[in-house]
């Protein structure tokens, strides 16, 4: 049986025209492709894929061309971008075959870390006092990491576009953390 891995990722933001304003593209179609390829670079068929919200612009028959080229397992935190005003999640999201029903909070565990997921940036989280993590998106890499909570955004200069694995965002944090 293969080894399964558990990655992050955010605000892929397919097919939305503003995002080359702040994206080195120039049609949508070039960034959805370039995004689509950075993600099966890493990413196994039988891998979980945790994307922390705005996944895609596209109407909804693009919107599933795109999850069905993506490799692993899907799984998604909602963002602003994903519902409507009323926070119903848009029927391009709703219509995909998320490995779970996408939400707004999760958490998981990986080598006994607790890590919170969220869309959006928390000072404080299930669990911080305690040692465990936060990741989220939104910030587009604007926000410097906090505490031991970090953006997971395709746009963050340490990134690259392609999803990431929890030891290679939180390395350079563990490094930094000083033992009392």
């Amino acid at each position: 049986m293969a080894f399964t891995q558990q990655f992050f990722t955010a605000d892929s933001h397919f097919g939305h025209q503003l995002m080359l304003r702040f994206r080195p593209f120039q049609t949508t179609d070039e960034m959805d492709e370039h995004l689509i390829d950075s993600w099966n670079a890493v990413v196994k068929p039988h891998d979980i894929v945790w994307h922390l919200g705005d996944f895609s612009c596209h109407d909804e028959a693009r919107t599933k061309q795109i999850f069905l080229r993506l490799q692993g397992r899907k799984r998604l935190i909602l963002g602003n971008h994903d519902v409507h005003a009323d926070g119903q999640p848009r029927k391009s999201i709703r219509n995909l075959a998320w490995d779970q029903t996408p939400t707004s909070y999760a958490e998981t565990k990986i080598d006994g870390d607790r890590i919170a997921l969220h869309h959006y940036a928390m000072r404080t989280w299930s669990a911080s006092v305690h040692g465990s993590w936060h990741l989220y998106g939104h910030s587009h890499g604007r926000l410097p990491p906090y505490g031991r909570s970090r953006d997971v955004g395709v746009d963050c200069p340490d990134v690259g576009y392609a999803p990431a694995t929890f030891q290679a965002l939180t390395a350079a944090m563990k490094s930094e953390e000083v033992v009392a």
